[in-house]
């Protein structure tokens, strides 16, 4: 269901917060998740970490699972989400050393193909028995279900999902406009990809499901007559919208990657498998930055030469459409990109064991916290473009990677 008209972003970072935020030289904190299934984990450290340096999103947007972290995050007060977050990882993942003393696990982690072992030995926990609060396996199998069914369309049910958002998330504060949101999904019979706005449309529990709907496990999800899949089969990362948005706001962005687009060669069949994976679904990341910083410079360099135009020819028709496509604003674009550990294969997306999720939250936490102690992150760039793009995580290099920034 639409909304009456899109409303603009709000200038004042300060005005209605209902938590005290650490005071940045830009207008809007915009916070970006990517999909990855089991590894989304990582984006909830990511926002403990900025919840406890005051950094107060003012705009989330996911696809998949991405989609629901940023539901919990605008579905929830300030003082909840990380409560909420936990609850949400804590359900879905299974521990399998719940009954034992902390340090049995250890013992089945002392290298690196013990701990393989482990973590496929979850993954096919999963494919059998579902995720609890999550999914569950179909029975009958698709294939014996009536054609045309909703059944017969995947291999598992996401009806615990919806549960499990209607307990976690307040749809009636994501609909107040207290804090943006916007999920993506793909159209099944058009092949379009859709992106639900809380200031175009009136978000429901059905737009959260749409966006994770990933085929052939999980089924399609209608909404006002529509069926929708995963965003991730088109985009993996919400930031192509950020750049289509034109929000003309200074804007730091998190960009919280769950794929990484850069790897090693692989060596056998299943790190084939793996790398296959982190290409398709890092979604170009870097591509999409590098464009993002491309128009940005045309949008800003059109900016300068307008206002250098004598008077008589500001009014000019032709002007006048150029002046629409100008931005004068500044953006810092921060990546944070979870990088596989050794023992992680193809299966890490849908491995949802305790420990795996305990490393991946921990991981997020600390990649962000090593992030904001470079001060320049919420410095505004004062380069000539306007734009900063930082990556404080990239492995094996002596500086971390911060184009468009100024020293």
């Amino acid at each position: 269901m639409a909304r009456d008209k899109v409303k603009p972003m709000e200038k004042n970072r300060h005005d209605g917060k209902e938590q005290s935020c650490h005071a940045i030289p830009f207008d809007c904190i915009a916070l970006l998740l990517q999909g990855g299934g089991a590894l989304g984990a990582y984006q909830a450290g990511v926002y403990q970490a900025l919840d406890e340096a005051k950094l107060c999103p003012d705009w989330v947007a996911g696809i998949s699972i991405g989609a629901v972290n940023a539901a919990i995050i605008a579905g929830n007060p300030p003082a909840l989400r990380i409560e909420r977050l936990r609850e949400f990882w804590e359900l879905v993942t299974y521990d399998a050393f719940k009954y034992y003393p902390p340090s049995f696990s250890s013992l089945f982690t002392h290298s690196d193909n013990e701990h393989q072992a482990l973590n496929l030995f979850s993954a096919v926990h999963t494919l059998n028995q579902g995720v609890q609060g999550f999914f569950k396996p179909r029975v009958p199998n698709p294939w014996l279900a009536e054609q045309g069914s909703i059944a017969a369309t995947s291999f598992y049910d996401s009806s615990p999902l919806k549960s499990t958002l209607e307990t976690l998330v307040d749809f009636d504060r994501i609909n107040s406009d207290s804090i943006r949101l916007n999920v993506c999904a793909v159209n099944v019979e058009t092949g379009n990809f859709v992106n639900f706005d809380n200031q175009a449309h009136k978000i429901r529990v059905e737009h959260i499901l749409a966006s994770g709907a990933l085929p052939p496990g999980l089924p399609p999800v209608e909404i006002d007559g529509e069926y929708f899949w995963d965003g991730g089969l088109i985009s993996n990362t919400p930031l192509q919208w950020l750049i289509e948005n034109k929000s003309y706001q200074d804007t730091l962005v998190f960009q919280v990657d769950l794929w990484s687009a850069s790897g090693e060669f692989p060596q056998n069949m299943a790190e084939v498998l793996t790398r296959q994976k982190d290409i398709q679904y890092s979604s170009r990341t870097r591509a999409n930055t590098d464009r993002f910083r491309e128009q940005h410079e045309l949008r800003h360099n059109l900016d300068r030469l307008l206002k250098e135009l004598p008077e008589a020819l500001k009014t000019l028709p032709e002007v006048k459409k150029l002046s629409k496509e100008a931005d004068s604003n500044v953006y810092n674009i921060v990546h944070l990109i979870y990088r596989n550990t050794a023992y992680e294969g193809y299966s890490k997306d849908f491995e949802f064991s305790r420990l795996s999720m305990e490393a991946h939250w921990q991981k997020g936490y600390a990649d962000t916290v090593k992030t904001l102690k470079n001060p320049k992150v919420l410095e505004r760039p004062h380069n000539r473009d306007g734009i900063a793009i930082f990556d404080m995580g990239k492995e094996e290099h002596n500086t971390p990677e911060m184009k468009g920034a100024t020293a």
